[in-house]
C-alpha cells in the first residue's frame, strides 16, 4: 500500500492584494510555514503563474519549483477551474462567467470558448514540463440549467447537452494524454459533472478515456445527500485528486438543499473549515489508503465561519493528522508459514484421496 501526501493548500481562495497573498513567492513562505508541504496553484492570474510562459520554457517552471524548493514545497497540481468552467457554458450565464477570460473577449462568448480550450492545453503542456501527473478543473455546463427540470426530463436535450461536452473536451484529453497527466474533474453542482451519474455518462462518450478522471471533494456529495465513502469505493481507480473540505446540512423547516437563493451563511447545507463540518474524514482518508490513492491531499478551505487563515493554519495539521502511514506488512505475517500442496491436503483431511 501507498500513503497519501500532504499536506498541500489550494491557493486561490487567498490571493489577495496585500503580503503575503499579493505573489507567489511569498504565499509559499505563508504556506510553508504553517506546515504544508505542497500548494495546488490556479492560473488565471499571470502575476502569480504564468501559464502560456509555463507551457513553453521549462526554464520558467525549474524557475518556479526553485521559488517553493526554498521553502520545502512542492507543487501538488495547477488548476484551471475558471479557464475548465468556459469550455462549456449555457447562453443563461453568459453573462457571469465573462469575466473569466481577459477583458478583450468578454462580449464573445466563441472566443471565450477557444480561450478556455487553449488554456487547458497549455496546463497539460505547463504540467508536463513541471513533472505533474493530474490537473484539477471544472467540465462547464450545459445542460446544468435543466438539472431538476418542469416541464419533465428531455432526454433528447441532456443526449445533446452530454455529447457536445465530449465532443470539446476530447481533443484537451487527447493533449493530456500525450503528456502524461490526468485531468481530474471537480464533480461540482453547477456543473454538468456534479455526481457519479453524470461522470459515467460523460465517461462513456470519451471512449472511457484514460486521462478522463476524478478530484474528489466529499463536500460537494455531503451536500446531495451522497454516500461518499461508496463513491471511494466504485470510483477510486478514476480519482486522482482530492480535495479536503468540510461541509454540513442542518435540516430546515424553511429550506432544503437548494437553499431558497440565501447567502451561505443562512442555507441549511454549507461548507465549513475542516473538523466544523460533517465529513467522515476518518473514514475517507482510511477508504483512500486501502486503495493505494498516491496523490496529494488538498486543503480546500471555503467556510461561512470562520477566517480563511485561522481555517488553513489549522487546516494542515488536520490533515497531516489523517494522513495514514500505511503497514509495510500485515499484523499477523508472523504467524505465517509456507505449505506445499500435500500438507494442505492433510490439513484438510484428503490426504490419500
Amino acid at each position: 500500500m501507498k500513503t497519501l501526501r500532504g499536506p498541500s493548500i489550494f491557493l486561490s481562495q487567498f490571493i489577495g492584494d496585500r503580503p503575503p497573498f499579493n505573489s507567489l513567492e511569498t504565499l509559499a513562505d505563508w504556506a510553508a510555514g504553517l506546515g504544508y508541504k505542497a500548494v495546488q496553484i490556479p492560473t488565471h492570474l499571470p502575476h502569480i503563474f504564468d501559464l502560456s510562459k509555463a507551457a513553453e520554457s521549462k526554464d520558467y517552471c525549474a524557475e518556479i519549483s526553485g521559488v517553493l524548493a526554498n521553502v520545502g514545497l512542492q507543487i501538488s497540481e495547477l488548476s484551471t477551474h475558471l479557464q475548465g468552467q468556459l469550455i462549456a457554458v449555457h447562453p443563461a450565464y453568459d453573462a457571469a462567467f465573462a469575466g473569466f477570460a481577459p477583458p478583450e473577449l468578454s462580449h464573445d462568448a466563441q472566443a471565450r470558448q477557444q480561450w478556455g480550450i487553449e488554456s487547458l492545453k497549455q496546463a497539460a503542456r505547463a504540467s508536463q514540463n513541471l513533472g505533474l501527473k493530474a490537473h484539477a478543473t471544472f467540465s462547464g455546463a450545459l445542460a446544468w440549467p435543466y438539472f431538476y427540470p418542469w416541464p419533465p426530463r428531455n432526454a433528447v436535450l441532456i443526449d445533446e447537452a452530454f455529447k457536445e461536452l465530449a465532443k470539446r473536451w476530447r481533443p484537451v484529453l487527447d493533449v493530456f494524454d500525450e503528456a502524461g497527466v490526468d485531468v481530474c474533474y471537480e464533480l461540482h453542482p453547477g456543473e454538468d459533472l456534479h455526481d457519479g451519474v453524470t461522470f459515467d455518462r460523460f465517461l462513456a462518450l470519451v471512449d472511457n478515456h484514460p486521462r478522463c478522471n476524478i478530484l474528489f471533494d466529499p463536500s460537494h456529495m455531503l451536500l446531495q445527500h451522497m454516500d461518499y465513502l461508496g463513491f471511494i469505493d466504485l470510483y477510486h481507480s478514476r480519482i486522482k485528486a482530492f480535495h479536503v473540505k468540510d461541509a454540513e446540512f442542518q435540516r430546515s423547516a424553511r429550506s432544503g438543499v437548494y437553499a431558497g437563493f440565501q447567502p451561505w451563511v443562512e442555507r441549511p447545507g454549507r461548507f465549513r473549515s475542516l473538523g466544523d463540518g460533517q465529513v467522515d474524514f476518518k473514514g475517507i482518508f482510511s477508504r483512500l489508503a486501502q486503495y493505494d490513492y498516491e496523490g496529494w491531499a488538498t486543503l480546500e478551505w471555503e467556510c461561512c465561519l470562520k477566517s480563511g487563515e485561522a481555517g488553513a493554519r489549522e487546516g494542515a495539521m488536520f490533515i497531516a493528522d489523517h494522513i495514514i502511514p500505511v503497514a509495510e506488512y500485515a499484523f499477523d505475517d508472523f504467524a505465517q508459514h509456507d505449505s506445499d500442496t500435500a500438507v494442505v491436503r492433510k490439513m484438510l483431511g484428503l490426504e490419500g484421496e
